[in-house]
């Protein structure tokens, strides 16, 4: 089969590389899943750049985290899944070369990723497909989608109709968040600096937008744009070079909900802003396989389907991380395998 590989100590998109890999076979409780779409974070820009958390990959390893397909063999004992089930691999998994109750890890570093033609998983690290989605779609979901789910119904107090959430910039999670936010009869504002992206934003449902660049104390604007209350909740993709500004916003009994690093992991933070405001401060990092499902629940029953922007032949995994990191995206983009 084919894969790409980062190479021991990649620092840039230049050097993956498709290789010829044997094809894996299922043992106890596994699947083999054949992908056939698999979508960019910008977690995977950090790992293939060598900047994720410890630095370069140690060996050579398949990127990309988030990957759909069908089964394509199962190995004994398997009793969730059939061949040509439609599924989507988790964020998290059991090392397939270990057992299945070991320390889950994450696919794409340290596990190896989805940019292959098949991946060898245990049953419980796939999930169904709704049945509305293609695989494309379905490729979204895994960390961005599961993230976006988080924050908004398992992170603290749960999102509810006529709440405010605040979503920053366009990217896989803000653009899903709004669109579970909608679907639960929330009120959206949203953060760009492109004002193309804030109309295609508001199509989407976003009531308020804000262009961060013409306004860059914006949380004045959504302090107003709330009447001064604040939101009940912030997505905050941004880290710390936002965070401040995202406590500010949030209203009495809110919370901001970190799980970004776009603006960097080094400034000044002020807690403080919380403590009147009896407001809640929430990292959080994807989510696990309930939350999946139930996120998959709700996209079946709202007949949601999350934004892609471009999708890209497998060929071109390189051109589609460079059209990725020069951020005129909106949503995800995607390589179909």
């Amino acid at each position: 089969m084919r894969a790409y590989v980062a190479p021991t100590g990649c620092t840039q998109v230049d050097e993956l590389r498709i290789v010829q890999l044997t094809d894996p076979e299922p043992g106890p409780g596994q699947v083999v899943v054949r992908i056939r779409a698999a979508s960019i974070n910008y977690r995977d820009q950090a790992v293939v750049a060598g900047r994720y958390l410890g630095g370069s990959v140690s060996r050579d390893t398949i990127p990309l985290s988030d990957g759909a397909g069908e089964i394509e063999a199962v190995g004994a004992g398997v009793t969730q899944f059939k061949p040509a089930d439609r599924v989507a691999a988790t964020f998290f998994q059991a090392p397939p070369n270990g057992s299945p109750f070991g320390s889950p890890a994450s696919l794409g570093w340290p596990l190896d990723g989805v940019m292959a033609e098949r991946v060898l998983l245990y049953e419980d690290g796939v999930v169904p497909i709704p049945v509305q989605l293609s695989f494309e779609e379905a490729a979204c979901l895994p960390c961005a989608g599961v993230t976006a789910w988080n924050a908004l119904v398992r992170a603290g107090k749960p999102i509810v109709a006529g709440d405010t959430v605040l979503v920053l910039g366009t990217g896989g999670v803000s653009i899903l968040a709004l669109q579970f936010a909608k679907a639960a009869g929330a009120r959206v504002i949203a953060t760009s600096s492109s004002d193309a992206k804030l109309e295609r934003v508001k199509e989407l449902g976003a009531e308020a937008v804000i262009n961060y660049t013409r306004t860059p104390a914006w949380e004045g604007e959504v302090l107003k744009l709330t009447g001064g209350r604040g939101v009940d909740c912030v997505v905050e993709v941004g880290g710390l070079g936002t965070l401040n500004r995202s406590m500010q916003c949030v209203g009495s009994g809110g919370k901001v909900v970190l799980m970004g690093v776009l603006t960097g992991m080094t400034g000044d933070v002020n807690p403080y802003i919380l403590i009147g405001k009896n407001a809640s401060l929430h990292g959080i990092f994807v989510g696990d396989r309930a939350m999946f499902l139930e996120m998959n629940d709700a996209i079946a029953a709202g007949g949601i389907k999350p934004l892609v922007d471009r999708v890209f032949p497998f060929e071109e995994l390189v051109v589609a991380l460079r059209y990725q990191a020069a951020g005129q995206f909106i949503g995800k983009v995607v390589v179909r395998v």
